[in-house]
């Protein structure tokens, strides 16, 4: 957390927000949040910089700079890009690690508790080679059933750990990952390439179906994930596995199982929906 919805909320936001805006003085109080770039020169390379537009890639959130650079943002965990307005409780801005101070008067910040996400700037060719390496879109037109097949096909590693390989698949985390396999009804321990092309098409719709639908909510909030406006996600009050082992299957009635035996991770699925 945050995932692919909320990151895309937070960059669809920020764009609205403050596209077009001018970084008059720049601020960092914890500057182990940044990465590739020190505090000195992350000041001196914002200050003055105009942000052009905000959009995702995989979990992150990416700025364009006038100055050609790429502010890359990782909220991981607790992180979170909060921008002040009048409404704004202050103590959303308690755990802020940077400030940005623009020309209409506001500032955006980059919050984080427990401080594991990452700030970083990169220019355009550190840039392509970062994000070379991450997976494909599930959100992009080019993600076919054919796509995921042939990520699919070419491992025996649980289904479940390859949808949350950002190296493979960008974007879906622990809860989507759930939600995708309980909506197909595939075991999420299942070999990714013991799936029929059936299995991976229903599989490849659920994803999609079920990222849109948060992403229409703004995200899941449980504890930390807030929006630039500093709200939060209402995509929790659908959830139907993560989040509910021990309760009833909505499909079946038979009690949600809950696991760590998968990479470590909270996993929850249904033994009769799912078998």
């Amino acid at each position: 957390m945050p995932e692919l919805p909320e990151t895309e909320t937070i960059a669809r936001d920020l764009t609205e927000s403050v596209a077009g805006r001018r970084i008059e003085s720049a601020r960092v109080t914890k500057a182990d949040v940044l990465r590739e770039v020190s505090a000195p020169r992350f000041i001196k390379t914002l200050e003055g910089a105009t942000i052009l537009r905000s959009w995702r890639r995989a979990k992150l959130i990416v700025t364009d700079l006038s100055t050609g650079n790429f502010l890359v943002v990782q909220p991981r965990f607790t992180g979170a890009m909060i921008v002040e307005h009048a409404d704004l409780d202050p103590a959303q801005l308690t755990y802020s690690t940077l400030r940005l101070q623009l020309d209409d008067g506001r500032a955006l910040h980059y919050c984080d508790v427990r401080r594991l996400g990452t700030v970083a700037l990169m220019n355009p060719k550190r840039f392509d080679e970062y994000s070379s390496a991450l997976g494909i879109e599930p959100l992009d037109q080019s993600f076919t059933k054919e796509q995921l097949s042939g990520v699919l096909r070419v491992t025996n590693q649980p289904v479940k750990k390859v949808l949350m390989d950002q190296h493979r698949v960008a974007g879906i985390g622990n809860i989507y990952a759930n939600e995708s396999l309980w909506r197909a009804g595939i075991d999420p321990s299942r070999a990714a390439d013991s799936l029929d092309d059936e299995e991976t098409a229903l599989l490849r719709d659920e994803i999609v179906g079920v990222l849109n639908e948060s992403v229409a909510l703004r995200g899941t909030s449980f504890r930390d994930y807030r929006d630039p406006k500093g709200e939060r996600g209402k995509f929790a009050e659908k959830l139907q596995a993560y989040g509910r082992e021990g309760l009833p299957c909505f499909r079946c009635g038979r009690r949600l199982i809950g696991t760590h035996a998968i990479d470590g991770r909270a996993t929850v699925f249904c033994a009769t929906c799912q078998a």
